[in-house]
């Protein structure tokens, strides 16, 4: 596996979680703008909390099929190096987010069968970044962060256009596995390293990035 693996770990809630994110490694930090999260963060706290952040550590805003008012806001509010789509945003809206707001766009697709994977090409052509996710289970009220993971096989082997990440279920205990059958060079994890829904475990966070590593 290659030993520069980007890694993302996603909805930071506690400003002790930057340094701890970083000194672990990680590339991005996220920050989850959706309020049905557990990992859900208001702007004042996400604004004090990224004006720590070095230069060179990606801050990803993470929000699901927000308008034009609500992104208004966060973008004026937040200092965002990208935007992170999590809902069902269509090509054509990630067009208008990213020619909006001059931010790259990362747009995630979920994948639960094959069928589903003909859709990370659509949106290869218009995002800057995939990111390729678990579909939630039905039922669920959020698109993402349920620690589900997909069969990895669907996309083993595979490439599109833009750089991609794989997230979906990741852990510490599966990251290495996970990189080795799909040939991800970035991925991304959210729940794998708590110790409780919104709560970022230090040790977790450094042993996910250190196994990406491996």
């Amino acid at each position: 596996m290659p030993s520069d693996t980007r890694v993302k770990i996603c909805g930071l809630t506690d400003p002790a979680d930057i340094p701890a994110a970083i000194v672990a490694g990680a590339s991005y930090l996220g920050f989850n703008f959706f309020p049905k999260s557990p990992r859900y963060i208001d702007l004042e706290a996400a604004a004090f909390m990224a004006a720590s952040v070095p230069v060179g550590v990606g801050k990803v805003g993470l929000t699901v099929d927000a308008d034009d008012t609500t992104l208004d806001l966060l973008t004026q509010s937040v200092p965002l190096d990208f935007l992170q789509l999590h809902g069902k945003e269509t090509p054509a809206r990630v067009a208008e987010v990213k020619a909006r707001y001059g931010l790259p766009v990362i747009k995630v697709v979920g994948i639960s069968g094959p069928e589903d994977v003909t859709q990370i090409d659509f949106y290869g052509k218009v995002a800057d970044q995939i990111l390729v996710d678990a579909k939630p289970p039905k039922g669920a009220d959020r698109p993402g962060g349920n620690a589900v993971a997909f069969d990895w096989k669907l996309i083993a082997g595979r490439r599109w256009p833009v750089p991609w990440m794989l997230a979906g279920g990741l852990t510490p205990e599966n990251v290495a596995e996970a990189i080795r059958l799909t040939g991800a060079r970035q991925v991304d994890v959210a729940s794998g390293v708590e110790s409780a829904p919104g709560v970022k475990d230090a040790e977790r966070m450094r042993a996910f990035i250190d196994n990406a590593r491996a």
